[in-house]
C-alpha cells in the first residue's frame, strides 16, 4: 500500500486493485529502464549524423573513420559535441576526413 500512495481512486485504497496497479507499475519500470538507453543512444546517433551532414559526411562514413583514427569518444560524447560544441565537432570531423 505504500507503494501505491499517489495513485487515484481505488487503486491507492483497495488492496487487490492497489496490488495489481503495483506490479504493473513495476514491470512497466523494468521493461523502460532497458528501453532507455536505446531511445537515448538512437538520440545520439540522430544528432551525430546531422553534425557529420553539416560537414559533408553521412553518419556510418564518419563513425568508420573516428574509429579507423583510434578516436576513444563514445557516441554520447561525440552528440554532445556536435550540438553544443560545433567548433570542436568540426575539428574531429576535419581530423577524420
Amino acid at each position: 500500500m505504500k507503494q501505491a500512495k499517489g495513485y487515484f481512486g481505488r487503486r491507492k485504497n483497495v488492496w487487490t486493485v492497489a496490488k495489481n496497479a503495483v506490479e504493473k507499475a513495476m514491470s512497466y519500470a523494468y521493461r523502460d529502464r532497458r528501453t532507455k538507453k536505446r531511445n537515448f543512444r538512437s538520440l545520439w546517433i540522430t544528432r551525430i549524423n546531422a553534425g557529420a551532414r553539416m560537414h559533408g559526411m553521412s553518419y556510418s562514413e564518419f563513425m568508420g573513420k573516428v574509429k579507423a583514427q583510434n578516436i576513444e569518444l563514445n557516441r554520447k560524447v561525440l552528440a554532445d559535441l556536435a550540438m553544443n560544441h560545433p567548433e570542436a565537432f568540426k575539428a574531429i570531423v576535419e581530423k577524420v576526413k
